[in-house]
């Protein structure tokens, strides 16, 4: 059945690429972009969302402004966004753009939010949702898009290129290669060849280590997937593979557990103590490394010594890593909210791939689109080959099972529980 269905996101991903190809004939045309209203049309959108700033897409507003100068653009950040965006969507002062997330779906919370969303795959908006990668797009169950991201997210490690070229090593692409270059890098002196944040569960390293074996082995199992949304104990067996990796991790040498402990957050620190050159790979995430480009002058010992570094996924099986693709920021649009066809013609412009390109690469975050070689830094995930990658959402995975799979490892990791109790707890973590 995964076979099935990453043949299925190949053909669409190809299908993709020839959309975006720049023909003119082509719903996306060189330009990116065809207005479609009067220049001279006037009008007001507001954006809001969660971030405390949004430069990138601040810079997209200016050059929509460039079409439409008469058009005003804002962005603004929601205090307490996930319990106040029902009201604000119903308010006078309701906004045009939102942000949004798959976790919401299926959330009671969030159905007077649902019922304010546009359904953005009609014909009639003309949004070139083809240049977004497949499986990053979630259809609802009559087959409506009412989500479209703008960032993607995935799980890997931060590679010091410059380090292994250093000590004459080659970065690893499977499990044997990992620990052996481990142990290699151990005998040269460095004590933590791979480290990640491990204060607490949110963000901890060990998640982003065992989440995509989990989902991977309920992705060849789709009758566990279904027991392990529903939290039936009985797809707690499923995690053991991924648990034991964790275990082996931190037993084999390669993470020193109280080294991660000095890092005090997933974002800046794990950036600057990276940025000090001696640790070989950091384990964190996609949105960790949106904050490598800025950092970087912010760190005296990157500025003193620079060196190249990217991200990929980590070699966790024999046959390699995962390349676990999800939506990191989507937008909706309010239908309700004024001036909704200039709002349709903004997301029309937004969602190009010269656009979600241009915002990804200010945010340094990875972007939907099918092209994935634009940074340098996500160039190694444009190689992972189509049958490692997956898309949790297309599974139909669910929030209150990655609260299990995070959990259970960050105990197990810390050596709080062994693994056999974690794979009995399953479905009672909280």
């Amino acid at each position: 059945m995964k076979k099935r269905l990453f043949t299925i996101l190949l053909i669409c991903a190809l299908v993709s690429l020839t959309a975006c190809g720049g023909k003119p004939q082509q719903k996306e045309t060189a330009a990116g972009f065809k207005p479609t209203l009067d220049k001279s049309a006037s009008g007001s959108i507001t954006v809001v969302g969660s971030y405390d700033n949004f430069e990138a897409l601040e810079a997209e507003f200016d050059r929509f402004n460039q079409i439409y100068p008469n058009v005003q653009l804002s962005y603004v950040k929601m205090d307490d966004y996930n319990n106040v965006l029902g009201m604000a969507l119903a308010s006078d002062d309701k906004p045009n753009i939102f942000f949004s997330n798959s976790w919401m779906i299926g959330n009671e919370q969030y159905s007077t939010v649902f019922s304010h969303m546009e359904d953005l795959s009609s014909a009639e908006l003309g949004l070139n949702l083809d240049c977004i990668r497949p499986g990053l797009i979630n259809h609802d169950s009559e087959g409506h898009v009412l989500m479209v991201p703008v960032f993607a997210r995935s799980y890997g490690m931060l590679v010091n290129n410059d380090l292994f070229d250093k000590e004459g090593l080659t970065i690893p692409t499977t499990w044997e290669e990992l620990m052996a270059v481990c142990e290699a890098f151990r005998g040269k002196g460095y004590a933590s060849p791979m480290m990640g944040y491990s204060l607490k569960s949110s963000s901890c390293f060990m998640n982003t280590v065992a989440y995509p074996l989990f989902v991977a082995a309920l992705a060849d199992a789709p009758q566990a997937l279904a027991l392990a949304n529903d939290l039936d104990p009985a797809a707690g067996e499923y995690m053991r593979p991924a648990l034991e990796t964790v275990e082996r991790l931190i037993q084999n040498g390669c993470i020193d557990v109280e080294a991660c402990d000095r890092i005090e957050d997933n974002y800046t620190q794990v950036i600057l103590r990276f940025f000090e050159g001696d640790v070989p790979m950091m384990i964190c995430t996609g949105d960790t490394v949106s904050g490598t480009q800025k950092r970087e002058s912010l760190s005296e010992a990157f500025v003193s010594s620079p060196f190249r570094y990217s991200f990929m996924p980590i070699p966790l099986t024999n046959e390699g890593g995962y390349f676990i693709d999800s939506p990191s920021i989507q937008f909706s649009v309010n239908k309700d909210c004024d001036d909704l066809d200039m709002t349709n013609e903004f997301m029309r412009f937004l969602i190009t791939s010269e656009e979600l390109n241009k915002m990804a690469s200010v945010k340094r975050l990875v972007t939907p689109s099918t092209d994935l070689s634009l940074d340098p830094v996500y160039a190694p995930l444009a190689q992972v080959a189509p049958e490692r990658i997956i898309a949790p959402e297309m599974l139909g995975v669910q929030d209150p099972l990655t609260v299990q799979i995070r959990i259970a490892a960050f105990q197990v990791g810390k050596g709080d529980i062994t693994v056999e109790e974690a794979v009995a707890k399953y479905g009672s973590f909280e």
